[in-house]
């Protein structure tokens, strides 16, 4: 594993509430349509950078994004949909000098039988979000 390791999204929240710094790497469209964490409760703000630019393409400035608003050497957990896209970003902060953590099961969480996002993830745990 070349980052920090793996969290629930109720760890996530701890270590925000200790300091660390939230990293969403879903798309706009994800952000605008399906949700966002709220963490204004732990006084913080999450920290809105793409991993992909659609077509499965990497984000090929998003170590220079995040380092536009997270210093180097900084505590990130990091978010995705499912937790999948989230641990390649985590792997590339982790290499250019963060303390990357991956969020188990992202916003959302795994699909159901049926396809739905209904079983676990940041929302499915009732974390706060809007």
């Amino acid at each position: 594993m070349s980052y920090a390791g793996d969290v629930s999204p109720e760890s996530a929240w701890e270590r925000v509430a200790a300091g660390a710094v939230l990293v969403d790497v879903r798309t706009e469209g994800e952000w605008q349509h399906i949700g966002v964490p709220d963490i204004s409760a732990l006084n913080a703000k999450p920290a809105f950078i793409q991993w992909n630019l659609g077509s499965g393409h990497n984000n090929p400035d998003f170590l220079r994004e995040l380092a536009e608003v997270v210093q180097p050497g900084t505590e990130l957990v990091v978010l995705c949909r499912s937790g999948a896209r989230s641990i390649a970003a985590a792997e590339a902060a982790t290499a250019a000098g963060y303390t990357a953590w991956n969020i188990l099961e992202g916003f959302e969480g795994e699909p159901d039988r049926y396809g739905e996002r209904v079983v676990n993830g940041w929302k499915n745990r009732k974390l706060p979000w809007h």
